[in-house]
């Protein structure tokens, strides 16, 4: 079994994405790791040269400004860096520049390759998802952050990446996939105020046009405000070891407030409704999920 990772990264160290941890987290479970890096205002390039393993193979590519569009670029890139696997490869297994896995699931997730990857039925597999929100202590539990996604999908060039490159289709439907017992940690959320706002600054040009951006950018405060937030909750777990070193250099501190909840009538029946009996009504789902 040959499995090939993937991922795209522009401007890393002017938005503070964690690539290096989300490369390290899955680079065990990978034979190759393809890492397109965009046409960045800053050092990323070298960032990824620094990665001392001979797993890693960078690619260059120049992000078209022109798709604009709902974050259409970000698929293409994603796509472009799809394309570049080993033709030999059974599995890809993408990772987001935000995101990354914690070496517990690992042996699970390669359990899993190993179990599904002689039945072609499968056409990916499915992953839970935590969302950090503001600092490593706090996650999103309400319905406005997605719980799962596809994260491995089958070395087959007709699959390709949706919209803004949260999830794959193939042939205009959703994935056939089965969910494993593995988690992806979100980290794009959790960033000093200012830098959130920065980061806001930087990548609303992948969604909007220039007129678009200037009035986003114009009603931007100076700090962002945390206490936005609709429904957060305590994270008691840990966190990868690749995450380690971020967590030591945190800077800042927020204290929220976790009896705080902030939904209109519906969404609040929904909210209770799934956390009395597990189940979310009504979800989006990207992918089929088969027995």
């Amino acid at each position: 079994m040959f499995v090939s990772g993937f991922t795209i990264i522009k401007n890393a160290i002017i938005n503070d994405y964690p690539i290096l941890e989300a490369i390290n987290s899955i680079l065990p479970v990978v034979d190759e790791m393809i890492v397109l890096v965009g046409d960045s205002e800053d050092a990323t390039l070298q960032l990824i040269e620094n990665i001392n393993s001979d797993k890693i193979k960078i690619h260059h590519s120049v992000w078209d400004n022109t798709l604009r569009k709902g974050g259409e670029v970000l698929a293409v890139e994603t796509n472009k860096a799809f394309k570049l696997i080993n033709p030999e490869a059974d599995w890809a297994f993408y990772i987001q520049a935000d995101e990354a896995v914690h070496e517990k699931y690992l042996p699970a997730i390669k359990k899993a390759m190993e179990q599904h990857v002689g039945n072609k039925k499968v056409e990916g597999l499915l992953f839970n998802y935590t969302h950090f929100f503001g600092t490593y202590d706090y996650i999103g539990n309400s319905r406005k952050w997605y719980q799962k996604e596809v994260r491995i999908v089958r070395n087959d060039q007709s699959i390709y990446s949706y919209k803004d490159a949260q999830g794959f289709r193939k042939d205009d439907r959703k994935l056939n996939v089965k969910q494993i017992d593995a988690s992806v940690f979100h980290y794009g959320w959790v960033k000093s105020p200012s830098q959130m706002v920065n980061k806001q600054k930087n990548i609303i040009q992948y969604w909007y046009d220039d007129n678009g951006v200037q009035k986003i950018i114009e009603r931007l405060p100076e700090d962002f405000d945390y206490d936005s937030f609709d429904s957060i909750d305590k994270f008691n777990g840990t966190h990868p070891a690749v995450m380690q070193k971020r967590l030591a250099e945190k800077h800042w501190h927020l204290d929220l407030d976790l009896s705080k909840k902030s939904f209109s009538f519906k969404n609040k029946l929904l909210f209770y409704f799934e956390k009395f009996t597990g189940k979310r009504l009504f979800e989006y789902k990207n992918y089929k999920i088969i027995n």
